[in-house]
């Protein structure tokens, strides 16, 4: 019976008792007559009376015969002193008695009632709010589960990753031809977990798989499945299949799956986390409870993979795992295209330099640059957006906006002047380095009091130990750069100084290219946590000797980088003073402004 019918039945129960109290109080209304008191006492002196009750206030009686058809009576007392003087007169009189039942109901029903109205109400509220629904229900609540016919997404809206929609294609085609793939046997993967960093369209490929295919699509979150109250995450979860069945052929799709899925027993101390595994092991049973034969596609999404419970990971729950990784060169162009289309652009614009300033850049992270170039455009008055737009666009993405208003002494401003072009030689001309593109010494919000912006030609995929030790000469070749002029450093090295010290260590530790230490792997990759485990240690698996064979590698490097930068600019000693001459005069400068930092097949200083 569900609350619906609940409802209904005690609807009826109420209404037939108020109609049995009506119709006792019209039956007893009908023989029984109120009368005053003086008239009383004439039915008492002629006799009418067969049976009275005296109570405080009132009597009610019984008359012997009916008198105009009533056969009760019921009349007001009056004071015995007052009867006798009453009587000698030729007045009607009558008693009346004080009604105490409204004010009791007023000052104990009333407020008690309030009372429980608002703790119904509150309680309501916060049942609503944890979707447990009515406070016999907890658990028993539906997902907050968004349904959409239409996502009005398709796969042209997605670009730049065409390995990952050649594969999803196939789950469009099941869903519109689920008879094509049966005819051999195969079946469609149960699950299909879309991996990769924030930003590249996981959930985007989602609704273009149900826009392509127009089955409704189910969109959850994996964080609304779980809640305070036990039995809630795996009721959502039942709920959410249920649903699904219903609507099929449909796609669920489950948005940041390490919420729900992460593996069971980490970080668990004291039993903490038993909702967060109930539901898991809800959606595990879901998962080998349903054939993908019904029409029903499960899709899930995480840039956490490594966190995820293994049975959650295993052939006939999550079959199939699609990379939607960072797009390269032709990706970017493309997403570029797509986002492009909605804004007004410049002909002569090129796309193809623009995906070229952008390595590494997500899918997410372009349609933030059209759109900053497009606001840009917007400040200055123009009509199209134009390729200083973008360039412009890209600055305040990578470093932040400009803040003419903080002022440097004429010391700093020359100190930041010879940092940056120390930089910017530096990457001019040490050989596979990436090309200057823009040097400045105005600050910035993201804290930089100066920047030099290079851009590789080419995505890279492989790095040589030349070319790492090349990029720790670049970024110690600013503080080399103030050491030729003012005889001393600055802080305003510190970042590089990180940098470099991390590529340093990457050689020495993970990439086994130092000579003494040989070929092995003394720190592993970072990734999940962080590179720490459960409470919070990095791991080791070296001893101590080791350890210090490690730092003094690193220094090493740092120190022979050091030395290699200082060479090299002093080589170029008369282009650096001109260059942070000319830093400061402009505050900005590209190649075409100075031509030295333009690149060149060089020899790196030894």
């Amino acid at each position: 019976m569900d609350k619906q019918q609940q409802y209904h039945i005690w609807y009826f129960v109420a209404a037939f008792l108020a109609l049995l109290l009506f119709h006792s109080w019209l039956s007893t209304a009908a023989v029984t007559e109120r009368i005053p008191y003086s008239t009383f006492l004439d039915h008492l002196e002629a006799d009418r009376i067969a049976e009275l009750t005296v109570r405080a206030e009132q009597i009610e009686g019984r008359y012997r015969d009916p008198i105009d058809g009533n056969t009760h009576f019921v009349t007001n007392i009056v004071p015995e002193d007052l009867t006798a003087r009453l009587e000698r007169s030729t007045a009607e009189f009558d008693g009346t008695v004080q009604n105490t039942f409204l004010v009791m109901v007023l000052s104990w029903v009333i407020p008690i009632g309030l009372i429980l109205l608002v703790w119904l109400y509150i309680f309501r509220r916060f049942a609503e709010r944890q979707g447990m629904g009515g406070m016999m229900n907890v658990g028993k609540s539906k997902a907050k589960v968004y349904v959409e016919r239409d996502t009005g997404v398709t796969f042209d809206d997605v670009a730049g990753v065409d390995e990952a929609k050649a594969e999803l294609k196939e789950i469009v085609d099941f869903l519109k031809e689920p008879e094509k793939f049966g005819r051999l046997g195969a079946r469609i993967p149960k699950g299909i977990l879309l991996t990769g960093p924030p930003g590249t369209g996981k959930t985007l490929f989602a609704r273009a798989i149900a826009g392509e295919a127009g089955v409704p699509f189910f969109s959850i979150s994996g964080s609304e499945f779980v809640e305070m109250f036990v039995g809630v995450g795996a009721a959502r979860v039942r709920d959410l299949f249920e649903q699904a069945r219903k609507a099929a052929p449909c796609i669920i799709f489950i948005d940041e799956l390490d919420a729900l899925g992460k593996k069971r027993g980490v970080g668990n101390f004291g039993g903490g986390h038993d909702e967060k595994e109930q539901t898991l092991n809800q959606l595990l049973a879901e998962l080998d409870g349903f054939d993908p034969r019904e029409g029903i596609v499960l899709l899930a999404a995480t840039n956490r993979p490594e966190i995820l419970d293994p049975a959650l990971m295993r052939a006939g729950r999550f079959d199939r795992q699609v990379v939607v990784d960072r797009p390269d060169k032709s990706g970017r162009a493309a997403i570029l295209r797509v986002h492009l289309r909605k804004v007004q652009v410049d002909p002569k614009l090129d796309v193809e330099a623009i995906a070229g300033l952008t390595p590494g850049f997500t899918g997410a992270e372009l349609a933030n640059l059209v759109n900053e170039a497009a606001i840009q455009a917007t400040r200055r008055g123009g009509e199209r957006v134009t390729m200083t737009d973008v360039t412009r666009a890209i600055e305040r993405i990578v470093a932040g906006m400009e803040r003419k208003g903080r002022l440097l002494n004429d010391r700093e401003r020359e100190t930041v002047a010879w940092h940056e072009m120390g930089h910017a030689l530096a990457a001019a001309t040490l050989p596979g380095a990436d090309p200057v593109h823009k040097v400045s010494i105005i600050p910035r919000t993201i804290g930089a009091l100066g920047y030099t912006m290079t851009r590789p030609t080419e995505d890279r995929f492989l790095i040589t130990r030349s070319e790492l030790e090349n990029r720790m000469v670049m970024l110690l070749a600013g503080r080399a750069a103030e050491e030729i002029r003012f005889n001393e450093v600055s802080t305003g090295a510190a970042d590089d100084l990180v940098r470099a010290t991390d590529i340093a260590r990457q050689i020495v530790t993970r990439f086994g290219m130092h000579a003494k230490l040989g070929q092995v792997v003394l720190e592993p990759e970072r990734g999940g946590f962080l590179g720490e485990d459960r409470f919070g240690f990095s791991p080791r698996d070296h001893s101590e000797a080791t350890a210090r064979e490690v730092d003094l590698a690193v220094r090493e490097q740092l120190a022979t980088a050091y030395d290699r930068a200082l060479a090299l600019l002093r080589k170029r000693e008369g282009d650096l003073k001109a260059g942070a001459a000319l830093l400061l005069e402009r505050e900005t400068i590209t190649p075409e402004d100075f031509p030295p930092l333009r690149p060149a097949k060089a020899e790196a200083a030894e």
